[in-house]
């Protein structure tokens, strides 16, 4: 019987709430043949997680989720298979997870004049040695009890459009792209179910995207089949996964849930070779 893959999956260098040993462990449970640890920004997952896979037989794929800005809209691009160890790779990386401090201590201030005390050390602590993002300052808000819910905190705080929201550090697509592919790997649309239009997809395809994330839990099954579609009438690749983080976001158990055949996994060695 063939292989299932869950291709997007965070763990604690980024807003995941478990460890690379542990997602591993998880995902041998669930029956999955292969993953790919997809932290925000982060590669520091990769090494164990991918030395582990190998003693107890899932196959890790190097992966990483980068955020771009077109038209002042937030689209996030899935990278796998890239050289982890790339310099010029690593030194981005770097830069972001700097910019995302900043960006976070920023929005911290914003809530602070809000009459919310949350400590920028508290975030600090909630991330630990991850990526700074917004899901950790929403688990601030609530473990401070400043919030009665990680989803009140962007409801009200911190989601777009929201008194304390601040924009991200802004590269283009096209600068996303060739990142990934300067470190030899592929890069696929994240969930494009969530938020992007047909006219945005299409203007993505136009940038030299790899492929699409077809199944998400935020895809209903007619459209996991449009995009299906597009991919085989664009000779793109396709990807799916749980887009799993544990903890407040969406709990333990989606791991597994998510999945597409191991044969998605082949596709892509065969179109980088």
């Amino acid at each position: 019987m063939e292989g299932r893959a869950d291709l997007h999956i965070h763990t604690t260098y980024s807003d995941g709430a478990l460890s690379a040993r542990e997602i591993i462990l998880r995902a041998r449970e669930a029956g999955l043949s292969a993953i790919s640890i997809t932290d925000h920004d982060h590669t520091g997952a990769l090494d164990e997680a991918i030395l582990l896979g190998s003693e107890l037989g899932v196959d890790v794929i190097p992966g990483v989720e980068l955020s771009v800005t077109v038209r002042d809209q937030d689209v996030h691009i899935l990278g796998y298979f890239f050289d982890h160890h790339n310099p010029r790779l690593l030194d981005y990386l770097a830069h972001f997870r700097t910019e995302r401090i900043k960006r976070a201590r920023r929005i911290v201030e914003k809530l602070n004049d809000l009459n919310l005390p949350l400590p920028f050390d508290a975030v600090l602590d909630r991330a630990g040695h991850g990526s700074v993002g917004r899901p950790h300052i929403a688990n601030a808000l609530v473990e401070t009890g400043l919030t009665e819910s990680y989803y009140e905190a962007f409801l009200k705080y911190i989601g777009s459009g929201k008194p304390a929201y601040e924009k991200k550090f802004q590269i283009s697509p096209r600068e996303a792209i060739e990142l990934v592919a300067y470190a030899g790997g592929l890069s696929f649309i994240a969930h494009p179910g969530n938020c992007i239009s047909d006219e945005l997809l299409f203007e993505l395809l136009n940038e030299g995207i790899d492929g699409i994330e077809v199944v998400h839990p935020s895809h209903t099954p007619d459209r996991i089949l449009y995009y299906r579609g597009i991919a085989s009438e664009y000779f793109l690749l396709t990807s799916g996964g749980s887009d799993f983080h544990g903890g407040r976001k969406n709990g333990l158990d989606v791991l597994g849930k998510y999945s597409v055949p191991e044969d998605h996994v082949t596709m892509m060695r065969r179109r980088l070779r």
